[in-house]
């Protein structure tokens, strides 16, 4: 990874998260030439510049899902988005027919304009954007839709979250105090809560008769979930007779939820260079996309977002 000088900063795309609230916020009507849509394509390239234009990055990395479902989580919890599955199993796909022929253009745009972009087998994006958030030397910034990357908030390593509310121009701005107004637990215990709460998007059960509340009660009150289960075990602990025997019942699950919750910090990350382009990477490949695609307005103003950052 190219070094980061002091004084920069790095812009970590939760890229799919992206795309999906881009495929949804713009027309269907926005279209190629020949008729495609191209509405996340372009919505997606809006996003990008106005991020870069608002934060002034020195780096950033567009982190892909190589694996949206890691068989290593599989293995410790079945569930794990299974639902998924099942609906792509039965045609009712969570990625629409319109948008999954779109992701393997802007996966050619970027790469032709000089986004860094980021995928390692076997991990999700998630796991990619915790790995460069902990490599970190300089202040980061996650874009991301998801939840689940509030748990890398780290006001000491200058770590934040930018959690889009409609576009991406006014995003929450997702720090320890934000975490702990939002659900009652610090950053760093924002995992084991999650684990306990559950989240069925995710396939993951959580513990019966433990909602978001409860959760964040029982990680402030013991700690973390290791003192969470603790207690259960203990026969004088506070814990109320229904809780403690919901906790002990759902022993199995808890032994493996935190690996599964738990956003990776050491994927194997190939060589790539984050630096910000300030032009692009490959013009003639890119003229072409752009005509192909009918890409106008929206890689202008990309463009033009990356040469005024330099």
């Amino acid at each position: 990874m190219t070094d980061q000088t002091p004084g920069g900063s790095l812009l970590l795309l939760d890229t799919a998260s992206l795309y999906f609230r881009a495929y949804y916020g713009v027309p269907e009507s926005v279209r190629a030439p020949d008729g495609t849509p191209v509405n996340a394509v372009r919505g997606l390239l809006d996003f990008i510049a106005r991020l870069v234009k608002d934060h002034s990055p020195t780096h950033l990395v567009a982190c892909m899902d190589a694996d949206w479902r890691p068989e290593w989580r599989v293995e410790l919890i079945p569930s794990y988005k299974s639902h998924r599955v099942a609906e792509e199993a039965t045609g009712a796909e969570d990625v629409p027919d319109t948008l999954s022929p779109q992701v393997p253009v802007i996966e050619a745009v970027l790469d032709a304009v000089g986004v860094a972009r980021l995928g390692v087998a076997g991990f999700e994006a998630d796991d990619v954007i915790g790995t460069l958030a902990a490599a970190a030397r300089t202040p980061v910034s996650i874009v991301t839709g998801d939840r689940d990357l509030f748990q890398l908030v780290d006001d000491g390593r200058r770590v934040r979250v930018l959690f889009p509310r409609k576009g991406v121009g006014d995003p929450d701005v997702i720090d320890e105090a934000a975490i702990e107004a939002r659900y009652g637990v610090r950053a760093a215990q924002y995992a084991d809560f999650a684990a306990l709460r559950g989240d069925p998007s995710d396939g993951l059960p959580g513990v019966k008769g433990i909602g978001e509340k409860t959760a964040a009660e029982l990680v402030t009150q013991y700690g973390d979930l290791a003192g969470v289960r603790a207690a259960a075990a203990e026969p004088f602990s506070r814990l109320t007779p229904a809780r403690r025997r919901n906790i002990l019942a759902a022993a199995d699950y808890l032994e493996v939820a935190p690996r599964v919750v738990r956003v990776a910090r050491d994927v194997p990350l190939p060589p790539f260079d984050a630096a910000l382009p300030h032009e692009p990477a490959h013009p003639a490949a890119l003229l072409e996309l752009a005509d192909r695609w009918g890409l106008g307005g929206s890689l202008g103003r990309l463009l033009e977002a990356l040469e005024a950052a330099g």
